[in-house]
């Protein structure tokens, strides 16, 4: 049995790590990591136990190299490539739909199509020494389906820059930019990581999940289509036990019991 690149686990409060696991090819998003990665994530969004999703990397100074180059290159029928290809809008779909936070937790440098996964995360916590960007075009490629994530998570003036001329940019710059939620010392990442990660993990996964398809549905949506959907969800969050509690737990002075309904 051929051994997943994408390792599953969850711990006792709740989350669950997918850690991508070829490091002989800097984790680079080959077919086969990327149908081990889709696999995991179905699995967090079915189980109920599963609070929060934490994205990891193996490898000790890259996250992932982005999208497998040598594979662009064989020499395969153009339409099977194209067949492919919908591999990465069903894993950016699926990070946004999956009703519970995703933290990208770039220990090292996110690059390519990995740039793209890691905007379609919640939030991206970073060590000091990660970079980030799409430095395709500097083999002929282009970023095509990430840009979709990019110009929906920086400005264009910054995102054209940074698909048109290939550069890479530190996580300070990442945060200065908007798109990096925390910048940490190498060698307090592991630490804060799973520090975000029980904070998300306390919260009522109901409510998270009503808060996360609403957004995922409203995210394009006009200003007053996206109100009224939005004022439909907080009615419905209205009608949940977990809202009560929360607000009586925070009156009471203790940590809430969520009851999951």
């Amino acid at each position: 049995m051929t051994r997943p690149l994408a390792r599953y686990e969850i711990d006792e409060s709740g989350v669950a790590h997918i850690t991508l696991d070829d490091p002989d090819t800097r984790n680079a998003l080959s077919d086969e990591m990327l149908d081990d990665v889709i696999a995991a994530l179905r699995s967090a969004k079915a189980d109920d136990s599963v609070r929060v999703v934490v994205l990891r990397s193996s490898h000790d100074r890259v996250f992932s190299s982005g999208g497998n180059l040598k594979a662009f290159a064989e020499d395969q029928p153009t339409i099977e490539k194209y067949a492919g290809l919908d591999r990465f809008p069903r894993l950016f779909t699926l990070v946004g739909e999956l009703g519970k936070p995703v933290i990208c937790a770039a220990n090292g440098d996110v690059l390519a199509g990995a740039f793209g996964l890691a905007l379609a995360c919640d939030l991206i916590v970073a060590k000091q020494s990660a970079r980030f960007g799409c430095p395709e075009i500097n083999v002929g490629a282009f970023p095509f389906m990430i840009s979709a994530l990019i110009y929906r998570s920086i400005s264009r003036a910054k995102a054209n820059e940074l698909m048109l001329l290939g550069d890479l940019v530190t996580a300070e710059q990442g945060r200065g930019i908007g798109f990096v939620n925390a910048v940490v010392a190498d060698d307090a990442f592991e630490a804060t990581v799973d520090e975000w990660a029980q904070r998300l993990a306390a919260k009522s996964p109901l409510l998270m999940r009503l808060g996360k398809n609403a957004i995922a549905a409203t995210r394009d949506l006009p200003l007053e289509q996206a109100l009224a959907a939005m004022q439909a969800q907080l009615a419905l969050a209205f009608t949940t036990e977990d809202l009560g509690e929360g607000v009586r737990a925070f009156r009471e002075k203790r940590r809430p019991e969520w009851r999951m309904r």
